[in-house]
């Protein structure tokens, strides 16, 4: 599980390509090596990845054909950033929302509005039909990001950064028409078809009602 609280931006320096398959490399910051073991969780641009290889602080990381299709992470090259966050402990302050670093969608960046203290990014969700779990001051995972959610329209969606979140991930570089990696609030998820299921089946049932009613009188 993860927090959602970036811990520091990693620069990829190789990637290894073969069939469906990939190895990267990142340079991880110096503060989130202590302790850091093969085998261990790290999100990149909020996908969980495993450590496969430590060489000092290039850490190396496998990708498979499904996590390169469904993520950005299949769109990088050496020299690109990407935001990273360690797993989280059980004593670890949450300051943003739990995540599990399970992508769902991509985004892509459709506008941008920036004010003197403020920057206001609109995203058009991939997956249209995962619109239905991104409400107005929900929780959303961009990037590996926790943010909340600002206005939302029937296909896109906005968030508003500070300058503090502007620079210390990766979004305060993304430009018009990148990909960013989206992680639905899984709370906010089982909500919604848990409502959805319980109006299905009371649908179902008034149905039934009234066919058995009309029978009945017919």
């Amino acid at each position: 599980m993860f927090t959602g609280i970036v811990q520091g931006i990693a620069t990829v320096v190789a990637i290894d390509e073969k069939e469906n398959f990939r190895t990267h490399v990142v340079e991880l910051p110096d503060a989130m090596l202590p302790g850091l073991e093969e085998g261990a969780s790290v999100a990149h641009n909020g996908c969980c990845l495993t450590v496969t290889g430590i060489d000092a602080n290039r850490v190396s990381f496998d990708l498979m054909k499904e996590t390169l299709r469904i993520t950005n992470l299949g769109d990088i090259t050496p020299g690109s950033l990407v935001n990273v966050e360690r797993a989280a402990k059980f004593s670890d302050e949450i300051g943003g929302h739990l995540m599990s670093g399970h992508i769902m969608t991509t985004a892509e960046v459709a506008k941008i509005i920036t004010s003197e203290n403020n920057r206001q990014i609109w995203f058009k969700i991939q997956d249209a039909s995962l619109m239905k779990y991104i409400l107005h001051k929900g929780y959303i995972g961009i990037d590996g990001i926790s943010l909340t959610v600002g206005e939302v329209t029937a296909t896109r969606f906005c968030v508003h950064l500070i300058p503090e979140t502007l620079q210390r991930t990766t979004l305060g570089t993304r430009k018009l028409g990148q990909r960013v990696n989206i992680e639905i609030d899984p709370q906010t998820q089982a909500i919604v078809d848990t409502v959805e299921r319980v109006l299905a089946t009371r649908d179902a049932t008034a149905a039934s009602l009234s066919q058995a009613l009309a029978e009945k009188q017919g």
